[in-house]
């Protein structure tokens, strides 16, 4: 199991570096070509961010381990509210506005509501286990495009603020050639670092004697989302906790969407060990999340809210544990 440990930590390193080249690279052309910071900030930078649980869940997929890909989205999914959301207002309290209260939260529990009714749409025709069909991945994919069009609209709506240092993350100048090699050398960690990585989690998952499914849930999601959860106490520790909001509700909609919806189009999924308990967590969560944010104490996330959500995920893998014994 050791070599599987160093596989799992190498790949994860790899997948991490690999994204970040990518997106480094891709917007400098997209900046060489034209193309708004905006524009930028909504497709490219928000593709990074996603491009370690679309690695892994897609090669999982190719690999025969659809309980790992399904797995690896609601666990990261449920990780990124109960823990990332949690630990950093443990930290500091997270104001939310008005708008994230009534446009973007929303779409985080539909998400969930669209995974958990797609994923029962075979139990209704007979079927033993949830599962996602390639006609539910190209439904998923339609969704996500629909929220893409919604983002577009609302972003050249709002008033743009000046941009400063801290504000923002500036777009990285380099020579053509520099920028291509980076896509490339991006791509090939990702593709590398994902196959060591699910070719580890799959191992630990034998010798330690449990499915895919609960590594998917617990040390996958975990571990693509620990530079979010990361960047958000930073944040925090420095006043601006609305990063924290923007890693969570744009990750989990991409998640479920534009992962599930390509890795599906391309295999369909079957959840195996993944029940209707993680997908009713996962939705309760995102409920939760709303509902501590507008009626205890107006869009706010207090510090024992907090505490809540991340005893909440403490619990939740209690319960996966006893799953599995």
């Amino acid at each position: 199991m050791f070599l599987d440990i160093i596989f799992l930590l190498l790949g994860l390193v790899l997948i991490l570096v690999g994204a970040n080249a990518l997106t480094d690279g891709a917007s400098a052309i997209a900046r060489r070509w034209g193309v708004s910071d905006l524009v930028i900030g909504l497709t490219i930078v928000a593709f990074g961010t996603s491009a370690p649980e679309l690695t892994i869940s897609f090669i999982s997929a190719l690999n025969g381990s659809a309980e790992m890909a399904v797995g690896n989205v609601v666990g990261s999914n449920i990780f990124n509210v109960l823990v990332i959301i949690g630990v950093t207002a443990l930290f500091s309290p997270i104001r939310i506005e008005r708008s994230i209260m009534t446009n973007e939260i929303p779409l985080v529990i539909l998400s969930a509501l669209a995974l958990l009714a797609i994923g029962n749409g075979p139990l209704l025709n007979g079927d033993s286990a949830p599962a996602i069909s390639r006609v539910d991945g190209i439904l998923l994919l339609l969704f996500f495009a629909i929220f893409m069009r919604y983002t577009f609209s609302q972003a050249k709506a709002a008033p743009q603020p000046e941009q400063t240092s801290n504000s923002v993350t500036p777009v990285k100048e380099m020579p053509l050639w520099k920028a291509v090699t980076w896509i490339i050398g991006g791509l090939a960690a990702l593709i590398y670092g994902g196959d060591r990585f699910v070719a580890g989690a799959s191992g630990i998952a034998s010798a330690i004697g449990v499915s895919d499914a609960i590594i998917g849930l617990t040390i996958v999601a975990a571990g693509t989302s620990l530079p979010e959860l990361a960047t958000s106490i930073t944040a925090a520790l420095k006043g601006k906790t609305g990063i924290a909001l923007g890693n969570v509700i744009g990750s989990n909609i991409f998640n479920i969407f534009m992962v599930l919806g390509v890795t599906a189009t391309v295999r369909p999924l079957r959840f195996g060990d993944i029940g209707n308990l993680d997908l009713l967590v996962l939705t309760g969560a995102s409920l939760l999340f709303w509902i501590f944010g507008w009626f205890f104490r107006q869009r706010t996330i207090t510090r024992a809210e907090g505490a809540v959500l991340t005893l909440g995920y403490i619990a939740y893998v209690a319960v996966l544990i006893s799953r599995t014994s």
